[in-house]
């Protein structure tokens, strides 16, 4: 216990994203702020006002993240999963209605079709139509689409299916599901469209800023964790850039070439042009859901944190995010598996300073195991850091 000048109770806000495979992001946030609390107890700090604040970037994550703010319980209901199996899938309203939100990765998880042989132009995103429908049917004024971790490459025309959309070859008849049949698709007929789809505000979200086709593109880049062969990846390729070549013929809408067209095997390549979707980084989106700028607005102290910290996390990612929402001259520390950033970049970033969990050499299993442990004491050496500059001033 040490002695020191009376000062102002300090606020820390801790708003971290999950450790991907460790830790979700309620459970970072609460060993930081163990952390926290063993620096104050270790310096007799007197008075450390923790405000936890748990983030996601679109993914895995978010519909609890968000959910948990609004302080409303998620809903469950039957809907089917990237290969059209029944799967029961979880969504969200705001307390007063108004607001829905879906994580795609709930009926259209790749975790969820790990037990069958992989079919990546067979899956589609029909079962996060189905939970839109839901929504659409309540009447909501908007809808927040998080689509990060999705399973299929179908440029969104499984979710628009759902909601009514026909997508008809040369002899009208309607293809086949998935992104076999992207390249097939002749016409598009909007007469069955869920009539509060396009009143409704769609904002989705996403975590990357791929174009929809080419070497950096939905199929390219993703499609090979879905599964896809060469082959496939080169099919699928020229079917979004088919379904491309409509929606530009069809609303005047070039899809080609929008960063983050290629999120989500190419879902917003239906939803910009046909429902007026916005794209928003993820991680933007959350903090807005949250209402995290007033959050840390009062901070004089920001802790936040990652799997990674990386040349990724500079694209928008939960840190970086946090960072430029942080108040002028407020510290904004990340606490992180690994951190591979020079610390100019991270400066350049907004982040003052960023620590590794791993304090001597460790295998990722044993990153994993003792994940909330090694969190917790590498947050307690930095806001001992912070808390001793504040006393010496």
């Amino acid at each position: 216990m040490h002695d020191h000048p009376a000062v102002k109770p300090l606020s820390i806000v801790i708003a971290p994203d999950s450790f991907k495979g460790s830790l979700s992001a309620a459970e970072a946030a609460a060993a930081m702020a163990d952390g926290a609390r063993d620096a104050g107890l270790a310096l007799g700090w007197p008075d450390l006002r923790l405000t936890l604040c748990p983030m996601a970037d679109g993914g895995e994550g978010t519909l609890d993240a968000i959910a948990a703010v609004w302080g409303a319980l998620p809903r469950t209901m039957l809907t089917v999963d990237a290969l059209g199996r029944d799967r029961r899938a979880r969504y969200a309203t705001s307390t007063d209605g108004r607001i829905g939100l879906i994580e795609a990765a709930e009926s259209n998880g790749l975790p969820l079709v790990a037990d069958a042989p992989p079919q990546p132009q067979r899956a589609d995103t029909f079962g996060i139509g189905l939970l839109a429908r839901q929504l659409l049917d309540q009447q909501v004024d908007e809808i927040l689409l998080c689509v990060g971790g999705s399973a299929s490459t179908d440029g969104g025309t499984g979710l628009l299916a759902a909601l009514g959309v026909r997508f008809l070859d040369d002899v009208g008849v309607p293809v086949a599901p998935g992104g076999a049949g992207l390249a097939r698709i002749a016409s598009i007929d909007l007469a069955g469209l869920h009539p509060h789809a396009s009143v409704v505000r769609w904002r989705v979200a996403v975590d990357v800023n791929n174009p929809l086709c080419g070497p950096a593109g939905a199929a390219a880049v993703f499609g090979p964790q879905k599964g896809a062969q060469p082959r496939d990846v080169a099919e699928l390729d020229a079917g979004l850039a088919h379904l491309a070549a409509l929606m530009l013929a069809e609303t005047g809408e070039n899809m080609l070439d929008r960063p983050g067209a290629g999120a989500a095997g190419g879902m917003p390549a239906t939803l910009v042009p046909l429902l007026r979707a916005e794209l928003v980084p993820g991680s933007t989106l959350v903090a807005d859901a949250v209402g995290l700028a007033r959050t840390l607005a009062s901070a004089d102290l920001v802790l936040t944190g990652e799997g990674s910290f990386d040349s990724q996390s500079l694209g928008g990612k939960v840190p970086v995010a946090v960072a430029r929402l942080a108040p002028a001259g407020c510290p904004v520390v990340v606490i992180a598996g690994r951190v591979a950033l020079p610390a100019a970049d991270t400066a350049a970033s907004g982040v003052t300073a960023a620590f590794s969990i791993a304090g001597g050499p460790a295998t990722l299993d044993d990153l994993q195991t003792h994940a909330a442990e090694r969190v917790r004491a590498t947050t307690a050496h930095a806001v001992a850091l912070f808390l001793h500059s504040r006393w010496s001033r």
